[in-house]
């Protein structure tokens, strides 16, 4: 199954200001990734190519980094999922840009189900907090959201296998 999911948002901000943000992700001062409601992102060593980590179950490392404009990661996790996901700042006018995330990938096997039922939702909501925090980060208030009562009710199964003994 072929998936191409893009996410992206205009900021009132110039493309450097953007950009900075992609730079912050998966360090201490990352003004970008929305790890106060999600799995923070984490890396091995500091952002740039071949650097690996994830979130939560899903894994990648950095294919091709380009500071400022663009960062590309490849999954490595989990099973099924071929492809990568990237995040790009792109001019959008006068002292404004776009800040898009993409997901080009194949699903194989499992994840021709869990991409759709699971993954997807759970993705579409983080980003889209992501780009909430992008906005906040340059000045801007984003429009109020909510999660789905789908979404709402993964992250209840999520929190509860978390929480039990093993």
């Amino acid at each position: 199954m072929k998936v191409l999911n893009i996410h992206e948002r205009r900021l009132p901000a110039p493309c450097e200001t953007a950009g900075a943000l992609l730079d912050s992700l998966a360090s201490d001062r990352d003004a970008l990734w929305p790890s106060l409601s999600w799995p923070p992102m984490r890396l091995d060593r500091a952002l740039g190519v071949g650097a690996a980590g994830g979130h939560g179950p899903i894994r990648y490392e950095v294919e091709r980094y380009d500071p400022g404009r663009g960062i590309e990661f490849r999954f490595t996790g989990p099973a099924g999922f071929e492809g990568s996901h990237r995040f790009e700042v792109e001019p959008a006018g006068e002292g404004a840009c776009v800040l898009r995330h993409t997901i080009g990938m194949t699903a194989r096997g499992a994840a021709r189900l869990s991409w759709p039922l699971v993954f997807r939702p759970l993705h579409d909501a983080l980003l889209e907090d992501a780009l909430d925090k992008a906005e906040v980060s340059v000045g801007a208030q984003p429009a109020a959201r909510r999660w789905s009562p789908w979404v709402r009710f993964l992250r209840w199964i999520l929190a509860r296998r978390r929480k039990r003994p093993a």
